[in-house]
Parts: structure tokens; C-alpha cells; sequence
């Protein structure tokens, strides 16, 4: 096993010949804009290697990890704006500075008294204002799914929840019939006109982006992460999708509609299997 310091040096090296003169053509063009889609890309590949419990992949997926965070901070490093050094020292010193129970003389009972500490000396020692709302804590840069469930969490936290699941559940049931309302008035209004005005098409968003809220919430309830429960699907829908063009390639038949009840035979299959 690599000694920790010499294997970071490593990587420190091999990121900085990339980026210099005579390195890679694709690297040098690269900036921290540019890496905002890889570095949301490879953390759910090291999600899914973490659901798969595959030890070898999570290393190579927490490489590529690391990989794009010295990138990242290498390049600030070029701007002369702080070093890949300054951004392991401030986060080390955060992480003894919010942990006076394990580096200081500060005693808990449990884990809620910990984030409570943590929150208190973000404004005391740290200089951090207060946030006007609870919600500004959560991250305007996060998906969209993600984002959902911590505004949830942050508002629950606070007390505003619903009492049981079963109101999560009706609640669902209820922006369903929503949705449903407003598809049929756009599709009344479509009657007799060439297009659907923009405040029908709104409508139609609107609704659909509360059932997803609701969807979310009723995920944030029974402790499942939403985007991984998404992933999941996503992966199932994958390997049954391609067990279907399998079956209509051996067949001779092609994939379009007037198939689809073969489809859907095969699509029955993969479920079994």
C-alpha cells in the first residue's frame, strides 16, 4: 500500500505536467466551468459502485473523484488564487475547529447536539451570518431531485411535516388529480387551435413539478435518497430495455409501435428474470 503523502504528491505531479506546457491538448483546455458536468457525472458513478458494493470500482470511481478535485483546484493554483495546498489546509482546520468534541474539551450527547455545535460555530467563530431562512442553507447549484429533498429535510427540521405517511400518500393522490386536471383543460383548449398557448404548457409544468415535490417528500419520509432510488430505476429500466432489443433482434422483428405487444411480452420476461 502506497504511502498517503507520496501517492497525493503523485497525482499533484501527473495533474500538473498535464496542464503545463508539452502536456495534454484536452487538459490544458479544460476550466472549472467546463468540469461542473464531469464532477456531478462521476459522483453518481461512484454512487452506483457504492450501492454495488464492488470494492474495486468505488477505488476507481473515488480516483476519478479525487482526480477532478485537484484538477479543479490545481487550476485555481494557475490563477493565483489560492493553492491545492490552501484548500486541504482550510479543510482540515474547519474540521478540527467544528469538532471540539474529538479535539477539544466540548462534551455531547448525541449527534443532534453535533450539527447543532456545527451551526453555532459557523456564525461564532467563523463570522458566517446568520441565514435569513433555514432553506438558504441548501445549495441553489444542486439537481433538481437532490434540491427538493434537502429543502424538505431543512423544513421538516423546523417542525413543518406531515404528522404520518398517510398524508404524504394523499397528498400524492391529490397533485395526481391535478396533473390530470390540467392536462384535460389544455387538451379542451387545444380544440379547434393550431397550438397550445404558453399558459396551458405552464400549467401543465407547474403541476407535474408538484407531484414530483410530493414524490420527493414521500422518498424524505421513509429515508430513501430520492436521485439514488432514481438510479436505480434508471439501471433496471436499462437492463430490461436491452433484454427486449435482444429478443426482437433473435426474432427478426423490428422495434417500432406496431410491435409493442410483442414488446411488452418480452418486457414481462425481464421483469421474471
Amino acid at each position: 500500500m502506497q504511502d498517503h503523502a507520496n501517492a497525493f504528491t503523485g497525482l499533484y505531479d501527473i495533474v500538473s505536467r498535464l496542464r503545463g506546457p508539452g502536456g495534454c491538448p484536452w487538459d490544458r483546455e479544460q476550466t472549472p466551468a467546463s468540469l461542473r458536468g464531469d464532477l456531478i457525472e462521476e459522483t453518481y458513478e461512484c454512487v452506483e459502485a457504492i450501492d454495488n458494493q464492488e470494492p474495486g470500482h468505488i477505488k476507481e470511481e473515488l480516483g476519478d473523484l479525487f482526480l477532478l478535485v485537484t484538477m479543479l483546484s490545481y487550476m485555481h493554483e494557475e490563477a493565483g488564487l489560492f493553492s491545492v495546498a490552501d484548500v486541504l489546509g482550510a479543510v482540515s482546520e474547519k474540521l478540527v475547529r467544528r469538532h471540539p468534541h474529538v479535539f477539544g474539551e466540548v462534551t455531547v450527547k448525541d449527534s443532534a447536539e453535533v450539527l447543532e455545535n456545527w451551526a453555532r460555530i459557523k456564525v461564532e467563530q467563523e463570522g458566517r451570518s446568520p441565514k435569513d431562512s433555514l432553506l438558504d442553507g441548501v445549495s441553489r447549484g444542486l439537481p433538481p431531485l437532490d434540491q427538493a429533498c434537502k429543502l424538505q429535510k431543512k423544513a421538516a427540521k423546523a417542525g413543518f411535516d406531515w404528522p404520518a405517511l398517510a398524508g404524504v400518500l394523499d397528498k400524492i393522490g391529490e397533485e395526481l388529480g391535478e396533473v390530470k386536471e390540467a392536462v384535460t383543460r389544455r387538451e379542451t383548449a387545444e380544440q379547434g387551435k393550431a397550438e397550445t398557448s404558453p399558459a396551458e404548457e405552464v400549467e401543465v409544468e407547474e403541476e407535474l413539478g408538484d407531484l414530483l415535490f410530493s414524490v420527493v417528500n414521500l422518498c424524505r419520509f421513509l429515508q430513501v435518497e430520492p436521485s439514488v432510488a432514481l438510479q436505480r430505476t434508471n439501471l433496471k429500466f436499462i437492463s430490461r430495455f436491452k433484454y427486449i432489443e435482444k429478443k426482437m433482434k433473435e426474432g427478426g422483428h423490428e422495434m417500432e409501435r406496431k410491435n409493442a405487444a410483442l414488446m411488452e411480452n418480452y418486457w414481462e420476461e425481464a421483469k421474471k428474470r
